[in-house]
């Protein structure tokens, strides 16, 4: 017998019903754009019709077009989701609240990562009940991937992933009141691809004053293509449809034959005489800007907002470990990834050589890729908005090490988000070959990084000393929180 009746919100657009289960109320697949469909696949984001009547929203919805993911032997469905659930209406948020709302709470809205080219609101990882539970309204959003979100078609807008992100900002602003949130405290935060877009929307104009935080989990500030390297993946890709390389020829073309071939020009080579791949290879989709968004945010874009950023200590053990390439790994190959990522490869294999005196070649080689892909990116957007003092930067790397695929997995890729959100109780995330591996991880590390990222969210104060030029104060965080000033000195530097 159900004492309370299901809660209906009323947005600007109609009624949504949402459902209630003991503290937390939920609401999946209310759309924060209009669908897109055949052309609109390809422009920018556009406002939703409105509803009569109240829209059902318990239910999940459909969301980005894209082929399953595997990674080698590590099981990754909780952060992949159940791959592509078709339907076009996907430009769509959910939303956690409590069950009883008594003052406007902080909010949070969350960018899933996946490459650019995966991942969705239904993944596993992304439920945001426990941060209901302490008083946050959590908002998770499908954006859109691949071709449709990232190929920088000649015609159409540039980044159109990422404008998704910006309107379901703007959604948030609009509509959060409704639910029991405070549109002037939103932080926005994301992981991987979804960090590098938190990123990018740090330096987007159109998104100032849309959110008053961010937190960077990942990420890159330096993860953008140029246009030059784009335009190698659009003529890959055009070349694979057998179509023009124009917005005009995209749009007939079937939402699985763009997923097929997104797959297809996965690998492509895009080093050019000024620049290296700054995804390392790991996706042919990115941003694409001509100035990184480290180097905008130096200017003095988004210097009013909060930022907690960080990475974790093995970053690249995800690209290595699960395919067998970690052990494996010799002196070539930690050469071979210092050359694709670094125009001085051979001082940069001596520093992290010096910086790790007892590391084996695969710890080397994870060290460089990762920092290559991540690290490096992320200490120039921490630096460039260190520099501006009106908001504070805060540091961190997570450090604590998984024991999966026979302790190979570490503190990889991925690793922070269950204890993030709370739901390291998640049955698949445990086991030989779950990301959590076999042994449980410290009891109250979990409640504690939840915790440090719900107090950023509501106060801007993550609870340790801001980053700055001279100290580049970082927590280190594992079973023991440690704050430690620029505990990567050395290697950070190569990277200038």
């Amino acid at each position: 017998m159900n004492h309370h009746p299901d809660p209906v919100v009323t947005t600007a657009q109609g009624g949504v019903r949402g459902l209630r289960q003991d503290d937390t109320t939920t609401f999946l697949n209310i759309p924060y754009a209009a669908p897109p469909r055949g052309a609109g696949r390809f422009a920018s984001p556009q406002p939703h019709e409105s509803w009569d009547g109240v829209r059902d929203a318990t239910v999940p919805g459909p969301n980005a077009p894209q082929s399953e993911r595997k990674l080698g032997t590590v099981d990754m469905s909780p952060y992949f989701g159940p791959g592509w659930s078709q339907g076009e209406e996907y430009l769509t948020v959910n939303v956690w609240t409590p069950a009883a709302v008594d003052s406007a709470l902080p909010v949070m809205v969350f960018v899933h990562g996946g490459g650019f080219v995966a991942g969705s609101t239904r993944s596993a990882l992304y439920d945001g009940s426990g941060f209901a539970r302490d008083g946050v309204i959590l908002v998770t959003l499908n954006y859109r991937l691949g071709i449709a979100g990232f190929l920088d078609i000649p015609g159409a807008p540039a980044n159109r992933g990422l404008l998704d992100v910006v309107a379901a900002l703007r959604w948030v602003r609009e509509n959060i009141a409704a639910f029991g949130g405070d549109p002037r405290n939103v932080t926005l935060f994301g992981q991987s691809a979804g960090a590098t877009i938190v990123g990018g929307v740090l330096a987007t104009p159109e998104a100032a004053g849309l959110f008053r935080r961010a937190i960077v989990q990942s990420g890159s500030g330096r993860g953008a293509f140029t246009t030059e390297q784009a335009a190698r993946v659009t003529k890959a890709a055009a070349e694979a449809l057998g179509v023009d390389p124009h917005v005009d020829a995209f749009t007939d073309v079937s939402d699985e034959r763009l997923v097929e071939v997104a797959n297809r020009v996965a690998g492509i080579d895009l080093r050019t005489e000024t620049h290296s791949d700054p995804l390392i290879g790991l996706s042919p989709f990115s941003l694409v800007l001509d100035t990184q968004p480290a180097e905008a945010v130096s200017t003095g874009l988004s210097a009013d907002v909060d930022l907690l950023i960080g990475i974790n200590t093995e970053e690249a053990n995800l690209y290595l470990a699960p395919v067998g390439n970690y052990a494996t790994s010799t002196a070539a190959d930690v050469d071979a990834a210092a050359a694709r990522s670094h125009p001085n490869p051979a001082r940069l294999v001596e520093t992290y050589r010096k910086a790790r005196p007892k590391a084996s070649f695969g710890e080397l080689r994870s060290a460089i890729m990762g920092d290559a892909a991540f690290g490096a990116g992320s200490w120039a957007l921490a630096g460039a908005h260190a520099a501006h003092p009106q908001s504070e930067t805060f540091g961190y790397e997570f450090a604590w090490r998984s024991h999966a695929l026979n302790g190979e997995l570490g503190a990889t890729h991925a690793m922070e988000l269950p204890f993030v959100f709370d739901v390291t109780h998640l049955p698949q995330l445990h086991g030989p070959n779950g990301l959590l591996g076999p042994d449980k991880p410290p009891a109250d590390l979990a409640a504690r990084v939840h915790e440090t990222w719900v107090r950023f969210a509501r106060t801007g104060n993550p609870g340790w000393d801001p980053y700055d030029s001279e100290r580049r104060a970082t927590m280190h965080i594992d079973a023991q929180w440690t704050q430690v000033d620029d505990p990567r000195d050395q290697e950070r530097q190569a990277w200038n």
